[in-house]
């Protein structure tokens, strides 16, 4: 089954490769950052429209699935409003008018872990508020990169809204066995930039976390030593992300999007040096030929930015089999979700 969708928040296509592995057309998109726009063009010979608070949904091809990781933003719940009240000035109510308008059959927005959290849960409750009202029946989850054979501990949370009424099973989605660093690495060249011994420190005894993460040491990088502790000298460091060493036995922590340096170090082979912009893009899942262009640094915002590709393309599978080649409805649920606590809503376990 072939199938339309939009993608909005593009980004440099994340969300578009993997729904289009799935047979996916994409007939519109929106990206608002000039350079992101650039190398979208560039791989997916395609123009995204630029500012969407400026586009008219009237005008948006028809389409299957609306694709977005929108910005994080709070929202009012200020007494019983509701839906447009709620989010009107927010990049989300652009969202909004496009489902009203053009009602796709179903929406996957896209945002950081702790997005369920953000404004005390009142984020979250605002757009899966807006969204069944909207029509759509709602269900989310926080799904992490390293369990779709990428070696990247990055966690997301995914809302899946359906117009159908089916409500989406994450436990469907076809996981795999974690991989390691070691796996997506180049071979050795020249361009390596290695450190001297004299750079960092080894700690002893490193142990493999739940997340398969192996820290393993850390540079010798003065950041902080006023008002140190004795003895203390290298905490500052230690938490500083771009100075801690992983093993490439293990995952890597989440690319940023504020890493323009690209101050990703690993220990591998008993050396200690940096992840190439290559090696960085495939632990977002895309796949060599993927075009680069730009000054390093915006190269590295980009990839910090985007969204891990075989995870989209586990969801965008499931997607197509459980809502849009599902024939009839189901009875759609009376609550959103149920607030477990005065903080966190319900979520399925994995």
């Amino acid at each position: 089954m072939n199938f339309k969708f939009i993608d909005l928040f593009a980004g440099i296509g994340g969300f578009r490769t993997g729904f289009e592995r799935n047979g996916g057309s994409c007939v519109f998109s929106s990206e608002i950052d000039a350079h992101a726009q650039e190398m979208y063009r560039l791989n997916y010979n395609d123009e995204p429209f630029s500012d969407i608070t400026k586009v008219d949904e009237r005008e948006i091809p028809h389409h299957d699935v609306l694709l977005a990781g929108f910005p994080c933003q709070p929202f009012s719940i200020a007494g019983e409003k509701k839906g447009f009240n709620d989010t009107r000035g927010t990049l989300f109510f652009d969202i909004e008018r496009i489902l009203k308008e053009k009602q796709p059959k179903a929406v996957i927005l896209e945002n950081v872990k702790h997005f369920k959290s953000h404004d005390k849960g009142n984020t979250l409750k605002v757009v899966l508020t807006a969204l069944e009202e909207l029509g759509y029946t709602t269900h989310w989850q926080v799904l992490n990169a390293k369990d779709f054979s990428v070696p990247q501990n990055r966690e997301r949370t995914i809302i899946v809204g359906a117009l159908n009424g089916i409500k989406f099973d994450f436990s469907k989605l076809e996981r795999r066995d974690m991989t390691s660093i070691k796996d997506i690495l180049e071979e050795d060249n020249e361009a390596f930039e290695y450190l001297d011994e004299s750079e960092y420190t080894l700690i002893e005894n490193p142990k493999r976390q739940a997340s398969g993460l192996i820290f393993v040491g850390y540079r010798n990088k003065k950041i902080r030593t006023k008002g140190t502790r004795a003895d203390t000298l290298h905490l500052s460091r230690v938490h500083k992300q771009p100075n801690r060493i992983y093993s490439s036995q293990g995952t890597h922590p989440t690319l940023s999007s504020q890493e323009s340096g690209g101050r990703y170090f690993i220990y591998h082979d008993a050396r200690v040096r940096k992840l190439t912009l290559k090696e960085c893009y495939r632990l977002m899942g895309f796949a060599d030929e993927f075009k680069h262009i730009g000054s390093k640094a915006k190269r590295y915002n980009r990839i910090g930015n985007s969204i891990v590709v075989p995870m989209v393309e586990a969801i965008a599978k499931e997607v197509k089999v459980q809502i849009l080649e599902s024939e009839g409805s189901v009875e759609k649920p009376s609550k959103v979700m149920k607030q477990t606590s005065l903080f966190d809503f319900e979520e399925s376990s994995i």
